[in-house]
């Protein structure tokens, strides 16, 4: 049995500390926002070289308060990467603006820059790179778009808490405002929902503390509309404990990953990462850190160690019988989604996102992982592969990737 996650060997080597913090709140009774919430805030500031860091009840809220704070609204309009989880393009569409698709990168999978240039109109009010999967989109080339343009960058942040840009710049402290979340699943975790919005503007970081508390300011004195999106003490404590922690567990991550990387290629399904076009020798595309040579520490934290495979979805089916977790991040991008079909995206504009949807699987890397499951896990995609070779790939018609070659 591989799982895909296991926060309970997490939870067993901080249970007396965590356990304490709480117990603190429970004895404090000030359970939304005060001084656990405080103290947490001034500590990721520190961590990650912001000026202002406002805790809110989750990386979804951050993003919609981020829109709010810009006034963003009907008839605006808001780039954003077709492939991404949900909240990303949904948070746009609940502010009344319209979200516009871009294509991805076939290397990276974050946000295509030139894509971005191209969409940009008079209307557009924002662009929202996604740090995916805990790899830093391409900061420097979106923000000399953002100087030509005058277009603000939000960054969604949600998978990337710690991650670095080449230069050494934790990501949220680059764009006007950055987005966090702290679901269980984050590399930071809370024990719910839980999130955070980073800005080095004064006037922005009252504006959003103001919209966190239903734009209150004083005591019942509303100067704006805001909403309920406070952050709970106990979610603050939780997340103070395992805080401290992250460094470790990049380290862990991206060793996991490094392992993932020989034994791949020692099993003869991979020559190496970065690879984009599956042949017999590179039957899974391995996931490339493309700031590896920075020397710079986190420059990826691997939120998700995602590779691609032609048969996808019948290869999950197998690593399922066999009792090792894997997941689909994503299966459908915004473009395909049914409540976005009224925006008459060309599903052609998107072939990179297209053939990431058919093709991606993540599977186990959370820092607890033992060198036998990875290679247990290794072993039995190696084992499937054997059996799928010379049949048809599931994404036989992408002219991004190309297909197995049949024996």
């Amino acid at each position: 049995m591989v799982p895909l996650l296991d926060l309970k060997l997490q939870y067993a080597t901080l249970q007396t500390d965590i356990e304490q913090a709480l117990l603190r709140v429970a004895a404090s009774q000030v359970c939304i926002l005060g001084p656990e919430v405080d103290a947490l805030e001034r500590e990721l500031e520190t961590y990650l070289g912001v000026r202002h860091a406002i805790g809110v009840s989750s990386g979804t809220d951050a993003l919609l308060m981020a829109f709010m704070a810009l006034n963003i609204g009907p008839g605006d309009e808001v780039i954003v990467p077709t492939f991404s989880f949900f909240a990303t393009a949904g948070c746009v569409s609940r502010t009344g603006a319209t979200p516009v698709f871009v294509d991805v990168d076939h290397v990276s999978y974050n946000i295509d820059v030139d894509a971005v240039r191209r969409a940009i109109t008079p209307r557009t009010k924002a662009i929202v790179p996604v740090h995916l999967f805990g790899q830093a989109a391409s900061m420097d080339e979106l923000m000399a778009v953002s100087a030509e343009t005058g277009v603000p960058i939000i960054e969604d942040c949600a998978q990337a808490i710690g991650t670095q840009t080449p230069d050494g710049r934790r990501v949220g402290c680059i764009g006007l405002i950055g987005c966090f979340s702290f679901y269980p699943t984050k590399n930071l975790g809370a024990f719910g929902d839980a999130g955070l919005v980073t800005t080095n503007s004064d006037e922005l970081a009252e504006r959003l503390r103001r919209i966190r508390n239903h734009g209150m300011e004083p005591r019942y004195y509303h100067s704006m509309i805001g909403g309920n999106f406070r952050l709970d003490a106990m979610q603050a404590a939780v997340l103070r404990v395992k805080a401290p922690h992250l460094p470790s567990w990049h380290q862990a991550r991206r060793a996991n990953a490094a392992l993932y990387e020989q034994a791949f290629q020692d099993a003869g399904l991979s020559e190496g990462p970065g690879r984009v076009h599956f042949d017999d020798a590179n039957a899974v595309l391995l996931p490339a850190f493309v700031h590896a040579d920075s020397g710079v520490t986190d420059h990826h934290i691997v939120n998700q160690y995602t590779i691609r495979v032609a048969h996808r979805n019948a290869l999950r089916s197998f690593l399922q019988s066999r009792g090792i977790g894997s997941e689909i991040y994503y299966p459908v991008p915004f473009h395909r989604q049914e409540c976005f079909a009224n925006l008459g995206a060309v599903d052609d504009m998107f072939p990179v996102s297209n053939c990431l949807a058919a093709t991606v699987l993540s599977i186990p890397i959370f820092p607890e992982l033992t060198s036998d499951q990875i290679h247990e896990v290794v072993e039995t995609i190696a084992e499937f592969v054997r059996t799928h070779r010379s049949t048809t790939p599931e994404c036989a018609d992408c002219e991004e990737c190309g297909t197995i070659r049949t024996s």
